[in-house]
């Protein structure tokens, strides 16, 4: 088998050898190689008919199908005098004659096998060893009479290589991506009258056989469908396949020239040799792989594709743009001036030398006048002024209102009570005891001041309210005092502040109202005083947008000193702040934050245990309720000024 393939091989290397262009000199004659053809013979099996055709030594071909009825294998370099032709016709065989005709390939002589068909059924070519089996499906036996087309018919058909470059039905260059200009020459060159076939190649052990495509119809032969390929390309050319190992690339290559019918020119830096094994794959697509495996690439030319090696093909392509870009900077300097009215000159500087000069080009800027002066060629001082009259342009204004809404809400009730008594034992006032120790003494309560006789001090302090309560005896032996205080407070308080600033698109705005606290520090006998802000402050940045709305990128803090609480005489400072992204439509308003705190606080003194004596227990106690809440709400209005 290696032998056979070898010697295949060579055979396909001399076909794809010489391409003769239409408009160069005819190739120079060949001596009349030793193969032959030595026999054709024809079996039938149960799924159809074969023709079996016989040669001294395996050998190369190109099948093709003109029309439904009829199939041609030409043989390049092969003779075919005294061929033993055995076929006769038969019922169960679609095959109705064969015949042996001379041809010629590439401008060498060939061998043609013509064989006609009574029902257009489909085939497949295949090598075994030195001979080539065409099979045949079986015929239908209900099939009408299939009648060929005047253009289509026998005689009519084009020869062999006619056939095969007008075999796809898309046009070849356009399944490379050529463009309409290059495609239309060579779409206005084929014959009218030509069927379309699909031709493919395939080397097996020693030859390249197309496959037919069958079509009950041949004036309405279907277009090939688009291939789909990983990265997205389209491949649209009619399937082949090929099977080459060690093959020589060039004369691969040279054998597309053939399938596609393009004007292929190969570049001397293409070498090597090809090992791929492809089955039904687009013949474009399978190019492309070729090429893509020994890293080739193609430029075109009108109708010509030129094939090298990616690196000479960039190479080229880096020469050509630097002659382009030494061509560009060829012509005369020139200047202009242009004084801006709303950007700034020095902001454009860097965006102008990026965008728009080439590297002859400079851009100084006069700040007074807020002047450009540009130096460059023409084109390109044309291209600096529409992009500075693109962006030398009145910004809109935004004003951005903020509100912010400060709720307080008080709650205090407080209920106690104080009492006490006093109480004498003496001679003076006659009641004294009947015992030598204690003959007299004194009760008072001492809760209270010194002094007072105050048993319970559960008072509220500071009340609104107090019920007081004194009783006596009439000898003043005994006296009770009893007082009862209660306090409620409530309280609701509102702060609103509504921080307006206007800016332009794109640039940040402040607007800040309240004090500075001053702070003192000492150090090295050094006093140091810095200040503290203690304001309401907003700082906005607002984008407008092409759908009305604006994007505004907010910073608002609301901070109060609160000097009940200083410490050295420096108050701490009650801080509500918000940072956050907002989108907004014009005129509308939202919320960008809300702080809501609530504190409730419950207190009971009370005298341990007599506090639980039932109904009295409330001599010895008192209660004290607070409840406060705040709540903080920050509103965000932008307003876009129209002009």
């Amino acid at each position: 088998m290696t032998l056979m393939r070898a010697v295949a091989l060579s055979t396909l290397v001399a076909a794809a050898g010489t391409l003769v262009n239409a408009s160069g000199p005819a190739a120079t004659s060949t001596p009349a190689s030793s193969v032959r053809l030595k026999a054709i013979s024809s079996r039938l099996n149960a799924k159809g008919a074969s023709l079996v055709i016989e040669a001294s030594e395996p050998v190369a071909y190109t099948a093709t199908r003109p029309d439904p009825l009829t199939v041609l294998l030409d043989f390049r370099n092969v003779a075919a005098s005294d061929v033993a032709n055995s076929v006769v016709a038969s019922a169960k065989s679609p095959i109705a004659g064969v015949s042996i005709e001379p041809a010629e390939s590439l401008g060498r002589p060939a061998s043609r096998v013509r064989v006609t068909l009574s029902q257009p059924v489909s085939h497949r070519v295949r090598s075994d060893r030195n001979t080539v089996v065409v099979d045949f499906d079986k015929p239908s036996p209900d099939a009408a009479p299939f009648v060929l087309a005047p253009a289509s018919a026998k005689g009519a058909a084009p020869d062999a290589m006619l056939a095969l470059q007008n075999a796809p039905a898309a046009d070849p260059i356009a399944a490379l991506g050529l463009d309409n200009k290059a495609a239309a020459p060579a779409a206005a060159a084929k014959p009218a009258a030509a069927t379309a076939v699909t031709p493919v190649v395939k080397v097996t052990g020693a030859s390249f056989a197309p496959q037919q495509a069958q079509t009950p119809n041949p004036q309405a032969q279907p277009e090939p469908q688009p291939t789909p390929t990983r990265g997205g390309r389209q491949f649209t050319g009619h399937p082949i396949s090929l099977d080459f190992q060690g093959a020589d690339l060039r004369a691969v290559l040279r054998t597309f020239s053939e399938i596609s019918g393009l004007n292929i020119v190969i570049d001397p830096a293409v070498t090597g040799t090809v090992d791929v094994a492809l089955r039904d794959v687009p013949w474009d697509q399978a190019l492309d792989i070729i090429l893509a495996a020994n890293k080739l690439g193609y430029i075109i030319d009108g109708t010509i594709v030129r094939i090298a090696p990616l690196s000479v093909l960039a190479d080229e392509q880096s020469q050509r743009r630097k002659v382009a870009e030494e061509q560009a900077l060829a012509g005369q300097l020139e200047v202009l001036t242009k004084t801006l009215s709303y950007a700034k000159a020095d902001e454009l500087q860097a965006l102008l030398t990026k965008s728009a000069l080439s590297q002859r080009g400079t851009v100084q800027v006069d700040p007074r006048t807020n002047t450009l002066i540009i130096t460059d060629l023409r084109d390109r001082l044309t291209l600096a002024n529409e992009l500075i009259v693109t962006l030398d342009k009145a910004q809109p204004q935004v004003e951005i209102e903020a509100r912010i809404v400060q709720t307080n809400k008080d709650y205090a009730r407080a209920l106690g009570v104080q009492w006490g008594f006093n109480g004498n034992v003496n001679a003076a006032l006659g009641n004294t005891t009947p015992l030598a120790f204690p003959n007299n003494g004194s009760l008072r309560g001492a809760a209270g001041a010194a002094g007072s006789s105050t048993a319970v001090n559960l008072g509220v302090p500071a009340a609104s309210s107090a019920v007081g309560l004194a009783l006596g005896s009439v000898n003043g032996a005994f006296g009770l005092d009893v007082a009862l205080t209660a306090l409620e407070r409530s309280g609701n308080g509102r702060l609103l502040s509504t921080p307006r600033v206007t800016t332009q698109n794109n640039v940040a705005a402040e607007m800040t109202q309240g004090v500075q606290i001053p702070i003192q520090t000492v150090a090295n006998n050094t006093v140091t005083v810095s200040f503290k802000d203690a304001a309401l402050t907003l700082k906005v940045t607002p984008q407008i947008t092409a759908a009305n709305t604006v994007i505004m990128q907010i910073a608002v803090e609301n901070a109060s000193p609160d000097f009940s609480r200083a410490v050295n005489n420096i108050p701490p400072i009650n801080t509500q702040r918000a940072n956050t992204q907002v989108l907004v439509s014009d005129g509308q308003t939202t919320v960008i934050g809300g702080i809501y705190v609530s504190q409730e606080q419950t207190a009971n003194d009370r005298t341990p245990g007599l506090h639980r004596i039932p109904l009295l227990g409330w001599l010895f106690k008192r209660d004290t309720l607070n409840d406060q809440s705040t709540e903080l709400l920050i509103f965000i209005t932008p307003r876009i000024i129209k002009s």
